[in-house]
C-alpha cells in the first residue's frame, strides 16, 4: 500500500528570521575576560552560556542565525529528484514528524524526559526540581531548560537522551570535559547540544519535503537502514565538535568556526560514496 503523502516540515523552519547581534558579546567582552572560571561555580557559569549564546545567534531568537550567515545551506540547482523506498519514506516521515513536536513544560512525558536527563547526566546528585539553579551546571542559560529549547523543540532533548542513555562513557567525557587541554572559558555543553541538533537539521535538508543536498539524501538511506540514524549522528557530530574544539585550541569565542568545521567535515563523510550505513562513516569511530 502506497505510504501518505508527507505534509511539510515544521513552519518554523520557514519562519526562522537572520539574527546578527554579536556586538552583544563584544560589547562585554572585556570585563568577561578579568573573570576566572571555575567548574563549581553556578554564577560563572550562568555568565558563560548568557555569553555563549549572545556569541552565536543574538538574544532574540538563540537558534538559527549562525547558518543563515554562513551561506552553506543553499540549494543545489541541479539537484535531480529521487524515488525513496517504502522504509526510507515511512522513517523519513516519522523524523520530520519529531521535528514538529515543541518542547512543553506541562506534559508529564516532557518533564519525565528532562528528569532522565538530569539522572542520566548527575547519577550521584539529587535533583531539586524541573526548575533550579543546579541546570546551570549543565550549560544551560537559566534555572529552567524548557527556555532553551524554543528554538529546536522535543527533539533537541531526546537527541541529550539518547546520547546519554546509547553511549554513557562518551557523553560525560563531554559533559565532564575530561579530555585535552582545555580553555579557561569552555563551550556550556547543553547549549551547544541544542545547536548541534538545529545544525543538522538543517545541513540535511529536514525541512523539505524530501533533502535536496547530498549529504541528506544519503542520509535518507542511511534512514532506511536504522531508524535510530539521526540520533546516531547526532553524538557522532557531538563527538567532531569536542574534537575540533580542542584540535583548534577554541575558547567560547570560536565556537561559530568550531561548529562550521563540524558541519563541513560531516557534509564531507556523508558524501563518500561507499557509505551504506551509519556505522559506516569514519566518524563513528569516536564514540
Amino acid at each position: 500500500m502506497r505510504l501518505r503523502k508527507r505534509k511539510r516540515c515544521f513552519p518554523s523552519c520557514s519562519s526562522l528570521r537572520k539574527v546578527d547581534e554579536d556586538e552583544i558579546y563584544w560589547r562585554h567582552r572585556k570585563e568577561d575576560e578579568e573573570l576566572e572560571w571555575t567548574p563549581n561555580s553556578t554564577h560563572l557559569i550562568s555568565q558563560l552560556t548568557q555569553c555563549f549564546t549572545n556569541a552565536m545567534v543574538g538574544s532574540r531568537s538563540w537558534i538559527g542565525g549562525l547558518f543563515n550567515r554562513t551561506g552553506t545551506n543553499k540549494r543545489n540547482d541541479k539537484f535531480v529528484d529521487y524515488p525513496l523506498s517504502p522504509a526510507e519514506e515511512e522513517r523519513l516521515q516519522r523524523l520530520q514528524e519529531r521535528l514538529q513536536v515543541p518542547y512543553d513544560e506541562t506534559r508529564p512525558d516532557h518533564q519525565e524526559s528532562l528528569r532522565a536527563l538530569w539522572h542520566c547526566s548527575f547519577p550521584n546528585v539529587s535533583l531539586e526540581g524541573l526548575v533550579s539553579d543546579q541546570w546551570k551546571d549543565m550549560g544551560w542559560q537559566g534555572p529552567n531548560p524548557s527556555t532553551d529549547f524554543r528554538g529546536c523543540g522535543f527533539i533537541s532533548l531526546e537527541n541529550l537522551l539518547f546520547f546519554a542513555r546509547k553511549y554513557p562513557a562518551s557523553f560525560h567525557r563531554l559533559l565532564l570535559k575530561k579530555d585535552g587541554k582545555r580553555a579557561t572559558w569552555e563551550y556550556p555543553f547543553a547549549v551547544a547540544g541544542i545547536n548541534i541538533s538545529y545544525m543538522l537539521i538543517q545541513m540535511l535538508d529536514l525541512c523539505s519535503e524530501k533533502p535536496r543536498c547530498l549529504p541528506g539524501t544519503n542520509f535518507v538511506k542511511l534512514l532506511g537502514e536504522n531508524e535510530e540514524a539521526f540520533d546516531i549522528l547526532y553524538c557522532i557530530a557531538f563527538e567532531m565538535m569536542d574534537a575540533q574544539w580542542l584540535a583548534m585550541h577554541a575558547s567560547y569565542m570560536d565556537f561559530n568556526d568550531v561548529l562550521q568545521a563540524t558541519r563541513n567535515q560531516l557534509e564531507r563523510e556523508l558524501s563518500l560514496e561507499d557509505i551504506n550505513k551509519i556505522q559506516d562513516l569514519p566518524a563513528y569511530n569516536l564514540l
